[in-house]
Parts: structure tokens; sequence; C-alpha cells
């Protein structure tokens, strides 16, 4: 038996490990698989909420599109701005890191489609630009 402590998202866990011989293989049990949880009935997904007063939304010809879910942390570019390529236009928040999502070609900056504090899909066109 070894003894380890893990911690998973702050929260710590003593836990005890049981160590077999090489080659062991459990014995099979008489008594059959439990049957399978019957599935949650799924909700559909909200639809995301208008865009802030004064943001035109997909007015642009280039998207810039979130390459991992997460939260909407920090908006870098505004709407009239030009960027080139590599300049952050929106900073997003997904598993305790900050990820900046960049302008794909040189451009303006054509809308803002999300807001500080939205939860985004991974695809998701964040900005467009012209």
């Amino acid at each position: 038996m070894k003894n380890y402590t893990i911690t998973v998202n702050g929260n710590v866990y003593d836990v005890t490990v049981e160590e077999k011989p090489a080659g062991f293989t459990p014995a099979q049990s008489a008594s059959p698989a439990p049957a399978p949880a019957p599935a949650a009935p799924q909700t559909p997904l909200q639809a995301a909420p208008a865009a802030p007063s004064g943001i035109q939304s997909g007015a642009g010809r280039i998207a810039v599109k979130a390459g991992a879910a997460g939260k909407v942390f920090k908006i870098e570019a505004a709407v009239g701005q030009s960027v080139q390529p590599g300049d952050p236009v929106v900073i997003i928040e997904a598993m305790k890191m900050e990820i900046p999502v960049v302008a794909p070609e040189a451009g303006t900056v054509a809308s803002i489609d999300v807001a500080v504090g939205d939860a985004i899909e991974a695809g998701a066109v964040l900005a467009t630009l012209n």
C-alpha cells in the first residue's frame, strides 16, 4: 500500500493505493454489471444574449473565433481599431488560464460580438474584422 496526497481544484485528498503483483488480473464477478443510469433529459442551449448597445454583431468578413471554451475575461480591441496578425482582440479565461484570441489577419475591427463575463464555446465568433 502506498499513501498519496492529491490536490484537485484546490481540494486536498489523502488516498491509499494498493499495489498488485505484475501480471495480476482481477477475478470475474459472478453478479451482472449494473445497468447504466438513464440519461438526464437534455435542455436546449439558451440563445446568446443580444450584443450590448453600440456593438454591431457580425459586421465584418473575417471572423475571430475562440480556440477553447471559457469565459470572456477582457476585450483588448475596440470597434474601428486597426489590428495586425497576432494582435490580441479578446482574452478568454479557460482552466484558470488567460488565453489571448488574436487577429488572424490585418484589418479593422468591425464588431465585438461578446461582452466581458460571457460564457463561450470553442469555435464561437468573438469579433469580426474588415
